[in-house]
């Protein structure tokens, strides 16, 4: 058996490649948009790619099922709960799809989508006793799946808990091979582990040590977790007619077309940069998700960057969460704007005597556990849509590391506003050199 996992960093995204080396046949099991790697893989491998298997309709990613099967012929398999527009082979709980001498189990295991399916794989030159199971959006490594993204939460609670009793069921030396590791939303305290099994997750994941019902819904359905963005948009994307290749990526003649996105380090963006752009660099993290917390799947995107596998790697993160008008790219971009940054000490100082306005642009329950008194919060995916809230006042962001705090920065400029991000540290910083913080407190806490 050949067996591949692949994993997008960005979004916490696993597909898989699962093939038999004497027929030279493969699946590949929840494919990403960027076929490309299974295609490089396959023909490093020697075999060919015959089809297609998907968990779910993923909604916080764009499924690259439709360049298979348009440019390789590959037959696309999902649950007939998913009523998928495209063509398709339904399968059903206990259906088999053979790749040579490999046996794919189909388990249907509904909670975070109704049409949810995990994947037990045997390779029957060994046994038929399965060898692994992919459990999609299932059961993690020390998680579950989320249950509100397609149901109502309790609802779908219900649904995975029985689903991961369902699992439980496998033998204790089942490998688990998720389709997310930690950095997705679709979970919270996932493992950034790659794998486990299944007598290690029954033991010792919390999510599957719940052995009442009521438990684990209560557990399960309250969270307040951010849904994915443009996740509409991607799940119709994902259940539609099929998503052809793109175009590819070429330079920009002239001028810069749309909305520009400049994805070089926050440094070199405050350095020098063109008027009106945004900031998110392509070697942050989560570079996807904070694009499409940002943008909007209509508006076309001239990318900014310092070399050609940037703007490379970074239409591949924006076309992974469907932002797919991408006009070009520019190489070294004018320098029409700087941003200032600004350290903390000046902050402190600043602030003291009310010159500046701080703004916190973490999410709320990370400014609740600790915040500088006198500033306010506006996470910074929102300021595109309330940047017009500003005075007079030079506005400064800040946030852990100075990731965020770049981005709502250049957001802020971008309007109007004049801001300073606080670039090297942030509120533990400012902690750890001895400055107040405070925590909010609920009434009766």
């Amino acid at each position: 058996m050949i067996f591949r996992q692949f994993v997008d960093d960005g979004l916490g995204c696993a597909s898989y490649l699962i093939g038999d080396e004497d027929t030279g046949e493969a699946a590949i099991v929840d494919p990403a948009y960027w076929v490309e790697q299974y295609v490089d893989e396959a023909s490093h491998q020697g075999v060919r790619l015959t089809r297609v298997l998907e968990t779910h309709t993923h909604a916080d990613h764009l499924s690259g099922h439709g360049r298979l099967a348009l440019e390789h012929e590959c037959p696309v398999h999902i649950h007939g709960a998913a009523e998928a527009e495209y063509r398709h082979e339904p399968i059903e709980d206990g259906t088999t799809v053979d790749i040579g001498a490999i046996s794919i189990r189909t388990i249907h295991t509904p909670g975070h989508r109704p049409e949810h399916c995990a994947f037990a794989v045997s390779d029957n030159n060994r046994s038929d006793e399965p060898w692994f199971v992919l459990t999609g959006d299932s059961l993690f490594i020390g998680d579950a799946a989320r249950p509100d993204l397609a149901v109502e939460a309790r609802a779908g609670a219900e649904s995975l808990f029985h689903s991961l009793q369902r699992l439980a069921e496998l033998p204790d030396g089942v490998e688990v091979y998720p389709g997310h590791v930690a950095g997705s939303l679709c979970g919270v305290g996932m493992s950034s582990k790659a794998s486990s099994t299944i007598g290690f997750e029954r033991r010792f994941n919390h999510a599957m040590t719940l052995a009442n019902e009521d438990d684990f819904v209560e557990a399960s359905a309250g969270g307040s977790q951010l849904r994915p963005p443009n996740m509409e948009r991607i799940v119709a994307l994902n259940r539609g007619p099929f998503v052809r290749s793109p175009k590819p990526l070429e330079p920009i003649e002239g001028s810069a077309e749309g909305t520009i996105l400049d994805v070089r380090d926050p440094d070199a963006f405050a350095a020098g940069h063109a008027h009106g752009a945004l900031n998110v660099p392509i070697d942050g993290t989560s570079f996807s998700t904070k694009s499409a917390f940002l943008l909007s799947t209509d508006e076309q995107i001239s990318i900014h960057a310092s070399t050609r596998d940037e703007a490379e790697r970074a239409a591949r993160g924006l076309r992974a969460v469907a932002l797919l008008d991408i006009a070009g790219y520019a190489l070294d971009p004018p320098s029409d704007e700087i941003v200032a940054p600004i350290e903390l000490e000046e902050v402190e100082r600043l602030l003291a005597a009310g010159d500046v306005e701080v703004l916190d642009v973490r999410e709320k329950d990370e400014r609740d556990s600790g915040y500088i008194a006198g500033t306010r919060n506006i996470p910074y995916r929102l300021l595109r849509v309330c940047n017009d809230c500003f005075g007079e006042k030079p506005v400064v962001t800040i946030c852990n590391t100075g990731a965020r705090a770049a981005i709502a920065a250049s957001v802020l400029q971008a309007s109007g506003v004049k801001a300073r991000p606080v670039l090297h540290g942030g509120i533990h910083d400012w902690e750890r050199r001895g400055a107040h913080t405070v925590e909010f407190r609920r009434c009766g806490t």
